[in-house]
């Protein structure tokens, strides 16, 4: 009986959504290659769209992807995914990847143990503003 107790947590998981989390993951891992490229950050919704899916409840799916990432590719800068909000708990792993990049982090205003990245404006991209100011390429046909 203790047997059947002791992995009753674990979930079956189709393998249809074991390959769509693989390709999700993969799609984000181009993400963040483009954004290591860059030296920048971006939002959790932004990391998604560019990935081609929506990022879930409270980031939800990216959340998954990245935890993919992180253990099928460690050498990837998963870190440069942010929460939309550009806070995070102060004791994260993520926070002590951001302040050894050079990311300057700051308390956020009346809560101790959560941070905020200095200046995340500057420091985020966004390819819904580089794609609409990008010069249009005229084609010949």
């Amino acid at each position: 009986m203790g047997g059947v107790r002791a992995i009753a947590h674990l979930r079956i998981v189709p393998r249809e959504m074991k390959q769509m989390a693989s390709i999700r993951a993969e799609a984000v891992a181009e993400v963040l290659w483009e954004l290591k490229r860059l030296e920048k950050l971006a939002t959790f919704t932004e990391v998604a769209e560019r990935a081609g899916f929506k990022p879930g409840v409270n980031g939800k799916n990216l959340s998954t992807c990245l935890d993919t990432i992180r253990r099928d590719w460690p050498h990837l800068q998963w870190w440069r995914a942010v929460s939309d909000d550009g806070r995070l708990a102060a004791d994260c792993e993520q926070a002590t990847f951001l302040k050894s990049a050079g990311y300057e982090l700051s308390a956020a205003a009346g809560r101790k143990t959560i941070l905020e990245i200095v200046g995340c404006d500057t420091h985020l991209i966004s390819w819904k503003i580089v794609e609409e100011t990008a010069p249009a390429v005229a084609t010949v046909g």
